[in-house]
């Protein structure tokens, strides 16, 4: 999506323009941070942990947090959700956070991040905190967003077990390199002028990589009248097979 925001900018007439290619993925990967909006953090469906003790966790701690004091840590993997797609989001004392997000990311989970600025600056910015003792165990579970579909869903859909239409909008080069069973490829920035090519009696089903691209697609389709909704899951294709895993 980047290259394509910068041609949209570039339409608009900005000359100083440069694309990170590797994205949040990428950076997380060469070991740098990143940071969750505040909404996120107050509303979203994520594991907040509080690497602070218990005894300072109970003066303050923003709700929902779980306390997992960072001594503790390391030997914490177990307590943490099975899916590695779970996002954690963590906050501490000092460099706390940015240690305990490389032990989590080496864990294996793909979406790790901070509080941005840390509790002091979290308030700062108007929101708010719970006093008394926090939680020690971590409760998530997978909740599905607005139009999104469950992989189980999407997967029957995939082998022909219903009569939805799963459809691809990642580009031709990807889909070169294999597509699910039953998928039309129409990639994003074609739909508006490829939508008479769906079926306005089926439910459409959208993938493209990882779901940013997917969920985008729905805008043009509800225009036109397509009812759709979107995977959220990281899809590989190779030799003509695609898989997807939340």
């Amino acid at each position: 999506m980047s290259p394509k925001a910068a041609g949209l900018a570039a339409k608009m007439g900005y000359k100083n323009i440069r694309v990170y290619l590797k994205g949040d993925p990428g950076w997380a990967k060469d070991g740098k941070t990143l940071v969750s909006a505040d909404s996120f953090v107050n509303t979203g469906n994520i594991v907040l942990v509080d690497l602070r003790s218990a005894d300072e966790a109970a003066k303050g701690h923003i709700k929902g947090a779980v306390n997992i004091p960072i001594a503790k840590l390391a030997a914490s993997e177990s307590a943490f959700p099975a899916k590695k797609s779970a996002p954690i989001v963590l906050y501490g004392n000092g460099s706390d956070a940015e240690a305990a997000a490389k032990t989590i990311t080496g864990w294996g989970y793909k979406t790790v991040a901070l509080v941005d600025g840390g509790l002091a600056k979290f308030t700062a910015r108007g929101n708010k905190l719970t006093t008394g003792p926090a939680a020690t165990e971590i409760k998530w579970v997978r909740k599905l967003g607005a139009n999104e579909v469950s992989l189980a869903d999407f997967m029957k859909a995939s082998e022909g077990g219903t009569s939805q239409v799963i459809l691809d909008v990642r580009t031709k080069d990807e889909a070169g390199a294999g597509m699910f069973k039953n998928a039309v490829n129409i990639p994003l920035d074609e739909i508006g002028k490829r939508v008479a090519e769906l079926p306005k009696d089926k439910e459409l089903l959208v993938h493209c990589t990882t779901g940013a691209r997917a969920q985008m697609a729905l805008g043009p389709l509800a225009k036109a009248g397509l009812k759709a909704r979107f995977l959220t899951a990281d899809v590989e294709c190779e030799k003509g097979k695609c898989q997807a895993n939340d």
